[in-house]
């Protein structure tokens, strides 16, 4: 009823496909769900849904489906078939991982209420989750508590790392257009010279950080692009510059998009120029629940996991923060191997999910939905 769980994995590595376009992955899993006997609804994403017994208890696991435009570089057998794509995050095993816990759970029903299987589009940009929210998955579905499994590259295999409270950064994107004028680079006085006024901009943003944040807060500002209309011999006149924030709190993210704002508007009285703002976020902080973040510790800890209890936030950002803002939830993080290319950074071109962490994560999902969702609850509970 299902293939084995590395064939299936070096499968979807093998046709990976983009935010939004992940259609070959969505007709794959609903048609393995459906094979295994689930009500499977389809829309942005997949949903599946497995009920036992009579309880009215809900919860969800989630899984994402999308990939990266990396070229990959790897020499293993199951490299991408789609140039300039490829699965260099390891939702590949996430989805894997979830589909061997529904088949394991199909086959033993052996708990009391709904497990609600998300998998999930276009996580790497932020917009899937919120985008199947949108669509109702939370309204059709209702679940008492969410769930999602990432994969830790350089942890030890297996190893499960978790938190109550924040767990992710909120990544916020921003830009800088700076009208100004050109001139002759020999009579630079004649014009307003676009570079200089955004390598003013570039330094003064540095100092949000170190000078206006409390010390410890873990925000991380970064000009990440500088282009400008000028040419060898022609002062700019227009130049851009974006860039990335990570913030831990909601309330610092407030202080340091009103921050960015005002060293702009100040910047532009000070050199005679326009310069127009944006900031917009798209992934939120991720914040994880007390008793989802207890339930992941202990499963783990029952089924021979080690653990890293109260580990620190990740600088990473996980638009899973939308289901766990909507529903109390936890995000965990699994080991994915110290060495190799199971060892590589996430994103790396030549990272690989590691196949052994397969048979582990279905088994700890499997175990958490026998943990939140016992047999024999609704008896009991009458």
């Amino acid at each position: 009823m299902l293939p084995d769980l590395t064939t299936l994995r070096q499968e979807f590595h093998m046709h990976p496909e983009l935010g939004f376009a992940e259609d070959r992955t969505r007709a794959r899993i609903a048609g393995l769900l459906r094979d295994l006997g689930l009500e499977v609804h389809e829309g942005v994403g997949v949903t599946g849904i497995l009920r036992a017994g009579g309880g009215n208890r809900a919860i969800g696991l989630r899984a994402d489906m999308d990939a990266l435009p990396i070229a990959e570089t790897s020499t293993h057998d199951h490299v991408s078939r789609n140039p300039g794509v490829m699965h260099a995050c390891g939702h590949d095993g996430h989805m894997t991982m979830l589909l061997g816990a529904v088949h394991e759970l199909a086959r033993n029903p052996d708990f009391d209420g709904t497990v609600v299987f998300l998998f999930q589009p276009n996580e790497e940009h932020g917009l899937g989750a919120q985008a199947m929210i949108d669509e109702g998955v939370l309204e059709r579905f209702p679940v008492d508590e969410v769930y999602a499994i990432h994969n830790l590259p350089g942890a030890p295999l297996g190893q499960v790392s978790t938190r109550p409270g924040l767990i992710c950064s909120s990544e916020s994107l921003f830009s800088y257009r700076i009208a100004g004028r050109g001139g002759h680079a020999s009579m630079p006085q004649t014009g307003r010279d676009a570079i200089t006024i955004g390598a003013d901009l570039v330094q003064s943003l540095q100092t949000i950080v170190s000078r206006k944040l409390a010390p410890g807060a873990g925000a991380v500002v970064s000009v990440t692009e500088f282009t400008s209309d000028g040419q060898r011999n022609v002062l700019p006149g227009h130049a851009e510059l974006r860039g990335d924030v990570r913030a831990r709190s909601a309330s610092d993210r407030a202080s340091i998009r009103d921050l960015m704002a005002q060293m702009g508007r100040g910047m532009a009285e000070a050199h005679g120029v326009e310069i127009s703002f944006e900031f917009n976020t798209e992934f939120i902080e991720t914040v994880n629940a007390p008793e989802p973040a207890a339930a992941v510790l202990r499963v783990a800890d029952a089924i021979g996991c080690a653990t890293l209890p109260d580990r620190e936030p990740m600088s990473f950002s996980e638009d899973f923060a939308h289901f766990a803002a909507a529903v109390p939830g936890c995000f965990l993080l699994m080991g994915n191997g110290e060495t190799g290319p199971h060892g590589q950074p996430l994103h790396a071109a030549d990272y690989d999910f590691n196949d052994d962490l397969l048979p582990i994560g279905a088994n700890f999902w499997a175990a958490l939905v026998r943990d939140r969702l016992p047999a024999g609850a609704a008896k009991k509970g009458n």
